[in-house]
């Protein structure tokens, strides 16, 4: 079994063995979307490129808001298989599936129904409407794949085994840009493909975690008869989860806000925030993964009553954070023009690559502030606060979006960066001395 028992052994070793695997799954992740904007703005056109990015905070809203659910629920198993509790943990996963199916059928139900009116509402040009429509259509109907595969991701990460996902997840997001290449690139079919092709990788993956657990994970082997919700364990799941969801929702809400902004500056600057945003995507992963590793330490911990060992982990997991902030500034410093230049051709290339390089050049030092903060959400998350990390994130959220609206009208893209540094620090100085605060208190 691949299970790792975090309440012993070094804990930095820990923490990069947990958090390294999550590093590079969610960067893979984050290729399904790159890589279908790469290929749309090449092969299909800059309409399409600028129809991806309006969709995609839509998209993240689903699979943050899935994600937060399951990450609720890893905490939780987190925490009963730190205390040796391996029945509840198995409870604790039935419950989780379950609920996901009913609640994945809602979200395709809303998402096809609503998807008109929602981009309506977010001033998407007429002239993109019918293509970005579509799209989103296509994405809304993989939901389940993306829950099942969430859930299962979780469940193995609960035991410390972040290395499985991460295999799946290499080799769905390479199927997905073969498919792309074919399809798109080679054969010259449009947007429709670009979605199908995502959601076939979802599917993918979700079908081999499925396939992994019941070959070689005998604690998270559900027998036919197992398959039902615990109702204590669905209302606590749901007390972590929707906590956990909302915070998730919080950014791309923000970031649809923030879209409706940019929406009125013409489609070069459209293309060129979508272009950027994927590099912030990347440059948050790391961090993000980190933060995943310190929740996971943090509940095993917890569980096992090891209150300084939780602590000099929480410690130890900002340290790390600390040092990828170093590594991410100086890569997006050097790289900023020809990252930008990836997503773009034609004659507008060269106006979308000056856009976007200059928000990336500021942003590579405001990177600093999410790197601090999601080490600081990961202990929150882990000591089962999570009111606190929907306070943080709302916070810095709704800042984010009032400043967004406030400066692109006098400086473009470029204001979103100072929007962003302003809603982390204002975050930063509430969470931070409330820790300190509580742990006094203890």
């Amino acid at each position: 079994m691949a299970a790792v028992d975090m309440t012993e052994g070094k804990i930095t070793r820990h923490l990069i063995r947990y958090s390294v695997p999550l590093v590079l799954g969610n960067l893979f992740q984050l290729t399904y979307n790159a890589v279908d904007s790469i290929i749309a703005g090449r092969f299909i056109g800059k309409e399409a490129l600028a129809a991806e990015g309006m969709a995609s905070p839509v998209m993240n809203i689903v699979i943050l808001g899935i994600s937060g659910i399951c990450m609720g629920a890893g905490v939780l198993m987190s925490e009963f298989f730190g205390a040796k509790q391996y029945e509840k943990l198995k409870r604790e996963m039935a419950t989780a599936v379950l609920f996901g199916l009913y609640f994945s059928l809602v979200v395709i139900a809303l998402g096809i129904a609503g998807t008109p009116g929602l981009l309506r509402a977010l001033n998407v040009p007429e002239e993109l409407m019918g293509m970005t429509t579509v799209y989103l259509r296509i994405i809304f109907i993989g939901a389940p794949f993306t829950y099942f595969y969430n859930a299962l991701a979780s469940a193995l990460k609960s035991v410390g085994d972040s290395k499985t996902p991460l295999k799946f997840l290499m080799f769905s997001s390479v199927l997905n840009g073969v498919l792309d290449l074919i399809f798109i690139g080679i054969l010259g079919f449009g947007i429709v493909c670009s979605a199908v092709t995502t959601v076939v990788a979802e599917a993918v993956s979700a079908g081999l975690s499925i396939w992994y657990v019941y070959h070689k994970i005998p604690a998270l082997q559900l027998k036919r008869e197992e398959f039902r919700i615990d109702g204590p364990l669905l209302k606590m799941t749901l007390q972590y989860g929707t906590v956990t969801a909302l915070q998730q929702s919080c950014q791309p809400v923000g970031k649809l806000l923030i879209q409706g902004s940019i929406n009125t500056l013409g489609v070069d600057t459209i293309a060129a925030f979508n272009a950027v945003t994927r590099m912030d995507d990347f440059a948050f992963t790391p961090g993000q993964s980190i933060s995943h590793g310190i929740t996971t330490f943090v509940a095993q911990n917890r569980g096992a009553k090891k209150t300084e060992r939780m602590h000099e982990g929480f410690r130890k997991g900002i340290r790390l954070e600390f040092l990828y902030w170093i590594c991410i500034c100086g890569f997006v410093l050097v790289f900023r023009r020809p990252i930008v230049g990836l997503f773009v051709t034609g004659e507008s290339a060269a106006a979308i690559v000056t856009i976007g390089s200059q928000y990336l050049g500021t942003m590579a030092f405001f990177y600093l502030f999410p790197a601090m903060t999601n080490g600081v959400q990961g202990f929150y998350r882990g000591m089962g606060m999570m009111k606190m990390t929907l306070l943080g994130t709302f916070i810095q959220t709704s800042l984010r979006v009032i400043f967004t609206w406030v400066l692109t009208p006098r400086m473009g893209i470029y204001g979103v960066a100072f929007a962003c540094a302003i809603g982390w620090s204002v975050m930063l100085l509430v969470q931070v001395p409330y820790y300190f605060r509580e742990r006094r208190s203890h």
